[in-house]
């Protein structure tokens, strides 16, 4: 199932196969990046024109000279900046991605603010239906009413499974969730996969741990149910809502854990349509998949006691109780498109309570994000002719060459991997496709009916277009131009079926890559970010697909265990980190985007030093070429997170905090030299402690 990762956590549809589920606004943005090749030169750039960032694409006044790099690297590069930076009333974090995605966001309004001045326009109805606010509040509920009259109309349990189905395609998450995808040991057939869902919170540890903030945040769950309840005219609310908690503590109970649910392995569980029947007859599969559209013999199932023992809730569980968690749920997704009591009520648990945002962004943000997501291709074919030229483009192709090429030199050198699996290993680099900027071909929208005056409408009517693209997959040739984001996206990620490695537009700007700047700072940013999603395909999780996106055993068992003590070396380190108090970074948790972040570190220094074809790197602005190569990495990681924020990564992202990713510098030698690193430090680990993995 996790076939897909990026390097931040993104609430994509083609990366959620393992979420819990929960209507949560979580802010999307992150990652990687894409570097020009250039040997290293003067001082100042190629041209005359100066970097966006510093003397040399660096932010030297960020910097807190005052902290040795040795005891936190991070706070030496990025102190000062992190000190003297505020986090917006709109935000639940801070960072370099942020600042990016205000800057897409921002450029993506003008061509909507162009586009709503045109009647005819797709993308401009759409933009001016979500910004007509009064109209909305003029509306009140009656767009969703048809559909919470199915919902409350439903009065015999035999109908259920049909309402679950009508409720996927409408985009409200039932308590188990079904897409689309290629199937992992046969990667040119796509397969239907079901998986463990039926959770109104980000994870199964906000219902079960005792943690005192955890507990805090039951509390204000179970009274934004009642709130929600409340405000759709229910009786006995409050006792209504307690019901709800109760039964999706249950099903927290049988989740998987994230950790279990990353494992590739565990979640590959093909089965025929009757042996699921037979191990879960709690609900109707029949009717599910006949709902959703799925006509199917076999399925695979992600996490199989998770869906057997929701199954068995579901068969337990008063009518009531079911309908009710399906109201809530469906005021909860559609909360953004209907007044404004149900907007602020959504916003007040899952930004402030959950994410500790104080303010609600603007409405043109999210009318702009809404957008943006209904009609994406519409918007994206626009922005990457005003902001992508042709030449980042291949800039950005031959570094991602140079990085892909540092690599094949790595897995030679390998002492830990036998000489086979090393072939096989080259044949699987050989096959990747790098994909820069935006897709070879666009999605065809014409389809899709946006209306200037129905807002809700626009939001199902865009919930049912993509579902039905979803389940259209089946029986088809694999769609290997398809993107998972958007060129507006400040993220990139690794799609371990397709063996490839995608950069969207908006990733491809500093701090992570300025043609004008430093290469040694470029290498350091979009170069290790291209190194991360390259080695995301070696990663404990991407190593068990093959050249073909493969789910199969293609290292000898010796290979194996090599790799594995190098892991758990690496996830101890993660493990003793402590961002909060009484809160570690998880290591198995994290452990693919740690391997990709040293890995790709790793291969981008390599690259950089090949760069320069055999010269000497230059001192600019009194700092070496490694001291820059590793201040251009420590940048791009500058963030601040409000607490509930990082409380909720700590539970749920597969990627560390900043801070803790920017450490993974004290497992390469060379940053060693660069900044004098001594025993004692807090970074410094003897050169046999040091992981060295690809």
């Amino acid at each position: 199932m996790r076939k897909l990762v990026a390097l931040l956590a993104a609430t994509t549809a083609l990366s959620a196969c393992a979420s819990t589920g929960g209507p949560s606004r979580a802010e999307v943005a992150e990652q990687t990046a894409t570097v020009a090749t250039a040997a290293e030169g003067p001082v100042a750039p190629a041209t005359a024109e100066r970097p966006q960032i510093g003397a040399f694409g660096f932010d030297e006044e960020g910097m807190d000279r005052s902290v040795v790099p040795g005891q936190n690297f991070y706070q030496f590069a990025n102190g000062t900046w992190a000190k003297n930076t505020p986090i917006p009333a709109d935000r639940s974090n801070y960072g370099m991605f942020t600042m990016l995605d205000d800057l897409s966001r921002q450029r993506t309004r003008e061509i909507l603010d162009e586009a709503v001045k045109d009647p005819s326009s797709k993308i401009g109805n759409a933009y001016a239906s979500y910004l007509d606010e009064a109209g909305v509040e003029a509306r009140g509920l009656a767009p969703i009413n048809p559909w919470l009259s199915r919902v409350r109309g439903l009065n015999a349990k035999s109908g259920y499974a049909a309402l679950v189905a009508a409720a996927d395609r409408n985009g409200i998450s039932g308590p188990l969730g079904s897409y689309v995808g290629q199937d992992d040991k046969n990667p040119e057939q796509y397969a239907l996969i079901v998986y463990q869902a039926g959770l109104g919170m980000p994870d199964r540890d906000y219902y079960l741990s005792k943690d005192e903030k955890l507990v805090q945040t039951r509390n204000a769950y179970r009274q934004h149910l009642e709130r929600m309840l409340g405000l759709a005219g229910e009786p006995n609310a409050a006792a209504r809502a307690a019901a709800i908690l109760a039964y999706e503590t249950k099903i927290a109970q049988v989740h998987w854990t994230q950790v279990e649910s990353r494992d590739a392995t565990k979640t590959y569980n093909k089965m025929t349509v009757a042996q699921l029947k037979k191990a879960a007859p709690g609900f109707d599969f029949g009717t599910y998949f006949s709902g959703v559209g799925a006509n199917v013999d076999s399925v695979i199932v992600g996490q199989p006691s998770a869906v057997t023992g929701i199954a068995r809730l579901i068969s337990q569980t008063p009518l009531g109780v079911l309908k009710d968690q399906l109201l809530v749920r469906s005021l909860d997704t559609y909360s953004d498109y209907l007044p404004s009591a149900f907007d602020k009520e959504n916003f007040s648990f899952y930004g402030t309570v959950l994410s500790g945002t104080p303010e609600q962004e603007p409405r043109w943000k999210r009318a702009v994000d809404f957008t943006t997501n209904s009609v994406s291709d519409e918007v994206s074919k626009i922005y990457v002719q005003r902001y992508f030229p042709p030449e980042t483009k291949a800039a950005a192709d031959a570094l991602v060459r140079n990085v892909i090429s540092a690599m094949d030199r790595r897995i030679d050198q390998l002492e830990w991997m036998a000489p086979a699996t090393k072939v096989a290993a080259h044949a699987k680099l050989a096959a990747f496709t790098p994909k820069i900027g935006y897709p070879d071909r666009w999605r065809d929208f014409s389809g899709l009916e946006i209306r200037r005056d129905d807002l809700v409408g626009n939001a199902m009517r865009s919930a049912n277009f993509e579902h039905q693209y979803n389940i259209g997959k089946l029986g088809q040739p694999i769609y290997r131009w398809e993107w998972g984001m958007t060129p507006m996206t400040i993220n990139a990620y690794a799609n371990f079926g397709m063996v490839e490695i995608v950069f969207p537009a908006a990733i491809l700007q500093p701090p992570f890559f300025d043609p004008k700047a430093d290469p040694a700072v470029n290498y350091g940013g979009i170069g290790a970010v291209i190194g991360h999603e390259l080695s995301h395909h070696f990663d404990d999780q991407g190593a068990k697909y093959n050249k073909e996106g493969r789910l199969v055993d293609w290292w000898t068992t010796q290979d194996v265990a090599n790799f594995t003590s190098r892991l758990d070396a690496l996830g101890a380190q993660y493990d003793a980190y402590e961002p909060l108090p009484g809160m570690h970074v998880q290591g198995k948790l994290t452990m693919g985007e740690n391997v990709a972040d040293l890995a790709g570190l790793s291969l981008a220094h390599d690259a950089w030093l090949t760069s320069l074809n055999g010269a000497e790197p230059r001192t600019i602005g009194g700092f070496t070429g490694d001291q820059r190569f590793y201040l251009g990495w420590a940048q791009v990681w500058r963030r601040n997170y409000r607490e509930a924020n990082l409380r909720q990564r700590l539970l749920t992202d597969p990627h560390s905090p900043s801070e803790q990713r920017t450490a993974v510098v004290r497992n390469m030698d060379p940053w060693y030299s660069a900044f004098n690193v001594q025993p004692g430090q807090a970074l410094y680990l003897a050169p046999q402690q040091r992981v060295r993995i690809w």
